[in-house]
């Protein structure tokens, strides 16, 4: 694992994200290496991805609710994070649901006093309005608690938008016209590089989330889909 400082030196962490798999995709690797090196790691998620699918007459949101939660407690296996909540609001709308948001990211920093939180940037990655709601939650949540925690937001470096940018435009993963301009390495607070077991350790556990990985992991092969997730990089928001 090539670092730039270290997940083990994170102490308890809060992962903060919008739909399961969210949190494997952008800090699987991180969250494992804490929780090997012995921290607590909380992994919340604010629903269960219902309505994450493109043909809801045979996954109707009842039944890949259900499914996706089996598959992110597998996940979540894999990686070793014995924590796992599902909050459950309405996937899709998330910004409809300002109030309870931000109550439920207050209510997990409080419960859990993490050292460390991880979740969304600005831009959410991909500009998802779910990903950006739960931005604003977390980080609201994290300005009224006095900034007790180191608040860490998901970002992508420059480097990896210029190998694999024209890929995410094929594989449509922008929800609006805006796209990310990347971070600069002077700008990283944290970012892993993950090789052989380890990278091998997020693969599986991203398999695990089959409804959401298996055809994209089909249509590109094993190799590609494994460079391209093996970065996981974060900025200091307070900074």
């Amino acid at each position: 694992m090539d670092q730039i400082n270290a997940p083990q030196g994170l102490g308890t962490v809060l992962s903060v994200w919008a739909h399961p798999d969210d949190e494997t995709y952008l800090a699987g690797g991180v969250m494992a290496a804490a929780a090997e090196a012995g921290q607590r790691v909380v992994c919340a998620t604010a629903s269960a991805g219902e309505a994450g699918t493109g043909d809801p007459v045979a996954w109707p949101p009842e039944r890949l609710g259900r499914v996706r939660r089996w598959e992110a407690a597998a996940a979540m296996t894999v990686l070793g994070v014995r924590e796992h909540r599902v909050r459950g609001l309405p996937d899709g709308a998330l910004p409809d649901h300002e109030t309870a948001g931000r109550a439920w990211a207050a209510e997990l920093l409080e419960e859990v006093r993490p050292d460390t939180v991880l979740t969304f940037g600005p831009d959410g990655i991909t500009f998802h309005p779910d990903h950006i709601a739960v931005h604003r939650w977390v980080t609201h949540a994290w300005e009224e608690a006095g900034r007790r925690a180191r608040l860490l937001h998901s970002s992508q470096t420059v480097e990896h938008l210029d190998r694999f940018g024209h890929l995410f435009e094929e594989w449509g993963v922008y929800m609006t016209d805006d796209r990310p301009v990347g971070a600069s390495r002077e700008e990283l607070a944290l970012r892993v590089r993950l090789t052989g077991a380890d990278l091998d350790r997020k693969v599986a556990a991203l398999a695990a989330m089959a409804t959401q990985t298996a055809a994209l992991m089909a249509s590109v092969g094993p190799e590609l889909f494994a460079e391209e997730v093996a970065e996981e990089a974060f900025v200091d928001a307070g900074r």
